[in-house]
């Protein structure tokens, strides 16, 4: 998708998009969080806005040409660690207390998913997880966005605290015992 331009969903300019970046921002229960966790965070629009709310923000996509341009729009944020990483074959150590899980779960497979929310629950044990996805089903995509959240929902170690559906969009806020 980043073949042809640096941003193929118009992240950086959609009206659309800068509306729903405003409501997972506003649907997160508290102003800020010690180390927070963005996979899949493209050019990384939405990550310079989250960073204002985190002392230390690791923020990972499996794209390298999105993640240049997500490191020299985000240059100057000291609290901001770009990794390529392939989530969730691939999982950072450590704890979190907000997992950002955006745009990305219904790309992953049925085995995917299932190691995704094992390693979204150890990770952010004690913590907040927030879901967001767009909700029309896309004939490419393993699954549409109500999928992934319903899979999280049904989990035993996962709360909701607060469910938002817009049109073509829906967030999940989640604590995780």
């Amino acid at each position: 998708m980043y073949a042809s331009t640096i941003d193929p969903w118009n992240f950086a300019t959609s009206s659309y998009e800068a509306q729903k970046y405003r409501a997972t921002l506003d649907a997160l229960p508290e102003p800020h969080f010690e180390r927070a966790f963005e996979i899949g965070c493209s050019i990384g629009v939405l990550t310079a806005r989250l960073a204002e709310r985190c002392t230390s923000l690791l923020s990972v996509d499996l794209n390298d040409r999105a993640l240049a341009e997500a490191r020299r729009r985000c240059g100057s944020l000291t609290n901001v660690r770009f990794e390529q990483m392939v989530v969730p074959g691939s999982f950072p150590s450590g704890s979190f207390d907000l997992v950002l899980l955006s745009e990305v779960g219904y790309y992953w497979s049925d085995a995917d998913l299932r190691l995704a929310i094992d390693r979204i629950a150890a990770a952010a044990r004690g913590g907040v997880v927030e879901l967001v996805h767009f909700l029309p089903k896309v004939d490419e995509y393993p699954r549409d966005g109500d999928s992934v959240h319903e899979a999280f929902l049904r989990d035993a170690r996962f709360a909701a605290v607060r469910s938002e559906r817009a049109a073509r969009y829906r967030i999940d806020v989640l604590r995780v015992s």
